[in-house]
């Protein structure tokens, strides 16, 4: 799957112009039909004055200039030219080349430097290389101001057809107040969802609570749904209102509802049926008004034939349901979604990035991103992080999404001499590296539920 597949094409119809800087006219004849034949526009200057005013009326996108010419250098012109535009591709040519002087041209922002007299094959390579680079930041510029242009409904960001029915669907749900069921691997944006509901209902001034019920030691669970009174258990000195009341006039999501404790979930139903709360410890019932969003990475009908989930519980959030899609079944979003937190985490780390090397697009376009947006999300900050210019090139990206298949999908080979025991714990930690220590969804790859990855995990001391 390549970058070109995914690329606007009037990014690549858009006429892309050289300005050739060369003060002997045979020389810059030759330059002009030569680039012509390679499908540029050119224009064409003597010197670096006449370049100056080109570049100010006509913006070209590559400058080929030679260094030795009567006046100002071509090292001279480089250092105008970048100041002007940082991102403008300039290659400088010269038939007195030294490595000293190649080695400034490069410290200066050339793209590159060629000795004359010039190797055309490579004088075409390179101005290839050019070309792909420009279309890359027109498409990371058109992208920016499609980004700034639609709402993105809280990070939900994507042009596929699966973001736009999700993104239909959720303005229709957040149209009335009735409980929704959120489902999708883990990753995918479920608690993204939920706040768009929130932000585009009447309830947007009010609070957004959100419980991971996967998050929570099962001893804590209740206490912090339904609130406690002082002295509701060992070491609770103070009252605390749960996520009801925390949540009132506003949205409460319950995420990963099927890791509820099946003793909680009856519970759960009878407050949501009567609109009142019980806290732990206490007789005193608090009404609130609360619009409930719950979301779980599990098939809701495999869970409540686990015994995961229960049925009456289910029937009661599935009013709406609202499917989100794996990042694989969209990959035409990859590029928007890398462009969209290549920009948050410049202003995050104090970066300045541009854009990704089409290659380096490309190697993202071929990975199968088991952990989603979020996996993606890491991938892009760890990338701006480590790049060293504006590109983020093949090598800023981490390692295993060039891995064969089988690496990448985390299968575990077997170790000589090892245990039963000694593999599944390999096999468990392995899953839950890659899962981004995520126990639900790793529980969810492993078909366990939480509570036995809890207490696997204590059992290593890790608990």
């Amino acid at each position: 799957m390549k970058h070109r597949n995914f690329i606007d094409e009037t990014s690549e119809r858009e006429p892309i112009t050289v300005l050739v800087v060369e003060d002997e006219a045979a020389m810059q004849m030759v330059l002009e039909l030569r680039l012509q034949k390679m499908g540029f526009q050119v224009v064409t200057a003597g010197d670096a004055d006449a370049a100056e005013k080109i570049v100010e009326s006509k913006q070209p996108d590559i400058v080929l200039t030679d260094i030795v010419m009567p006046g100002r250098t071509g090292l001279e012109l480089l250092s105008v030219l970048k100041k002007g535009d940082a991102l403008r591709s300039v290659i400088l040519m010269t038939a007195q080349g030294t490595i000293d002087m190649a080695v400034e041209a490069m410290k200066r922002g050339a793209q590159d430097f060629l000795t004359k007299p010039l190797d055309y094959m490579k004088l075409e390579a390179v101005l290839q290389a050019a070309r792909r680079d420009v279309i890359a930041k027109r498409e990371s510029s058109r992208i920016e101001a499609v980004l700034e242009e639609e709402s993105s409904l809280g990070g939900l960001i994507g042009t596929s057809k699966p973001m736009q029915e999700v993104r239909e669907t959720l303005r229709t749900v957040a149209a009335s107040d009735a409980c929704a069921l959120l489902t999708g691997e883990s990753g995918t944006g479920k608690e993204m969802a939920a706040r768009a509901i929130h932000e585009l209902s009447q309830r947007a001034g009010g609070p957004f609570i959100a419980i991971n019920a996967a998050a929570i030691p099962e001893t804590l669970m209740e206490s912090e749904i339904f609130g406690s009174e002082k002295g509701a258990y060992t070491g609770s000195v103070i009252a605390r209102p749960g996520c009801f009341e925390l949540a009132h006039r506003g949205t409460l999501f319950l995420d990963e509802i099927a890791e509820m404790p099946a003793g909680l979930q009856p519970k759960l139903l009878r407050v949501l049926e009567d609109g009142k709360v019980r806290r732990l410890g206490g007789r005193e019932e608090h009404v609130f008004d609360v619009r409930l969003i719950a979301a779980t990475n599990r098939d809701p009908n495999q869970a409540i034939r686990q015994g995961q989930l229960r049925e009456d519980l289910f029937y009661r959030l599935n009013v709406f349901t609202i499917a989100l899609p794996p990042l694989r079944e969209r990959k035409e979003d990859i590029p928007s979604l890398a462009q969209h937190f290549l920009k948050l985490f410049n202003s995050k780390h104090g970066t300045s990035v541009i854009a990704l090397r089409p290659e380096a697009l490309d190697r993202m376009l071929g990975y199968g991103w088991p952990g989603n947006v979020r996996e993606l999300r890491n991938v892009m900050e760890r990338a701006v992080i480590v790049a060293k210019g504006e590109w983020i090139e093949v090598t800023n990206l981490p390692p295993y999404l060039s891995q064969p298949k089988e690496a990448r999908e985390g299968k575990i080979p077997m170790i000589e001499g090892a245990t039963a025991a000694e593999m599944e714990k390999e096999l468990i930690l392995r899953t839950l590296e890659m899962t981004g220590n995520n126990k639900a969804e790793a529980a969810r790859r492993l078909g366990l539920d939480v509570k036995t990855i809890r207490n696997k995990l204590k059992s290593y001391g890790l608990g």
